[in-house]
């Protein structure tokens, strides 16, 4: 059986022998909006628990709008117009927005990526600027929340008279779902703050994990610290498969996001028959597997429709290789996945410990391996003892010994699929 994943920009064939049960779980999602013009209007005009844009913008000179980076598939070029004329409509000037580039701790945009977010004539037009973390001094102190998480975010953001997040919603291995809140932190957090919200306190939280946002305390501390950051208006969406805009949610950052969630969860969902004996997935290609890093949310993804002990093999391009150099140097000295969680157990939080952390305790419950050939296998210490030079290679291990009758998953869009096990789910092959 053959099957076409997403991998890099033009995707990877997968092929699985003949004598397992097989069952592909594809993205699934709401279709594609007929008419997208008329609902952005509506959603910008009739707004989700709250005033329409215009007349929240009355008084205002400038306005922040914090939007994805390059990392993230998100429709800047189509959802940014409608939201750009409303502020000019209602007077706030080109010269009085600012769009930040939401990189939390990842690299600042390169100038043809802001093209590709924002599209060149509003690159050009309008004043663009990367956040950056690390430059503390860039940030606004805000105070600490309830749990002791001290907050400061971009000044840039903090100093307009208008804060606005673009983004779209879909699961999150911490967060439950993207979207809304965080697009404020970690997106334009400083990096004291991004330390915080990403230590063991809160990424060994059982509901800190994809699809869950009710009991999810790293949800909770977000909503928090985004209220602090006074997050006036947020426009985000969903979509399809392909990649178009399927829903769209604005209006109050807390109320809209939720209608999302919703919306996510009721049209999403991809179920599997039962719990896999292995499951074959991927980051989603371009551009989510630009990184050995980003490439782990495939990893996580899969652990909730795989058995205890059960095999993930996870394919990603990583065309740019392992990710940030703090990131790279604790791969490169990864012995295992208990001696990690061990060793960053009490210890100051690192910057990017916490993808790795993620990939532990899933390490814990699964055989993990991998097909990133991005990655050099010698700089991904224990790790690349399951890294492969081929996928053939790499399916084979994965699938070596497995009883002839064993379920073997394929999810073609990785993360992007909300998979779940439901038992009327039919096998396809």
């Amino acid at each position: 059986m053959k099957t076409r994943f997403a991998f890099g920009k033009h995707g990877i064939d997968v092929e699985v022998p003949a004598g397992f049960a097989c069952h592909v779980a594809h993205a699934r999602s709401a279709a594609a909006i007929a008419d997208l013009n008329a609902a952005l209007n509506d959603a910008l005009d009739n707004p989700i628990g709250c005033a329409p844009l215009a007349t929240m913008v009355e008084g205002k000179r400038t306005a922040a709008i914090s939007v994805c980076d390059i990392t993230r598939p998100a429709p800047n070029r189509i959802t940014l117009p409608p939201l750009l004329e409303r502020l000019h409509a209602a007077g706030i000037p080109v010269e009085g927005i600012t769009i930040l580039i939401a990189t939390g701790l990842h690299r600042a945009a390169t100038p043809d990526e802001l093209d590709t977010i924002l599209g060149p004539e509003i690159a050009a037009k309008y004043r663009v600027v990367s956040h950056d973390a690390r430059d503390f001094a860039a940030h606004r102190a805000l105070g600490t929340t309830r749990r002791g998480t001290p907050v400061s975010i971009d000044e840039r953001f903090m100093a307009a008279d208008l804060h606005i997040t673009l983004g779209f919603i879909e699961q999150h291995l911490m967060l439950g779902f993207s979207g809304g809140r965080k697009m404020v932190a970690p997106g334009l957090a400083a990096q004291e703050t991004i330390k915080v919200i990403h230590s063991p306190r809160f990424m060994r939280e059982p509901m800190a994990t994809e699809g869950s946002i009710e009991e999810n305390p790293l949800h909770a501390e977000l909503l928090e610290i985004t209220a602090m950051a006074r997050h006036d208006f947020m426009l985000d969406v969903t979509l399809t498969r392909e990649r178009a805009i399927s829903g769209v949610f604005a209006g109050d950052p807390v109320k809209a996001h939720a209608a999302g969630v919703k919306f996510l969860e009721s049209t999403s969902i991809s179920p599997t028959p039962a719990l896999a004996d292995a499951v074959i997935t991927c980051a989603a290609g371009y551009p989510l597997d630009l990184t050995f890093y980003q490439t782990v949310k495939g990893v996580t993804a899969a652990q909730h429709i795989v058995r205890l002990g059960g095999r993930i093999l996870v394919l990603g391009e990583c065309a740019e290789g392992i990710g940030s150099p703090e990131f790279a140097r604790m791969l490169a000295a990864y012995r295992g996945h208990s001696e990690f969680l061990d060793e960053i157990r009490g210890r100051q939080v690192e910057v990017d410990q916490w993808q790795l952390e993620k990939l532990a305790l899933a390490g814990l419950k699964n055989e993990l391996f991998f097909y990133t050939p991005g990655a050099d296998v010698m700089k991904m210490g224990a790790l690349g003892a399951r890294a492969f030079a081929s996928l053939d290679e790499a399916v084979a291990a994965t699938l070596d010994g497995l009883d002839n009758d064993a379920l073997v998953v394929l999810v073609p869009e990785g993360p992007y699929a909300f998979a779940r096990v439901q038992r009327e789910a039919a096998l396809s092959c």
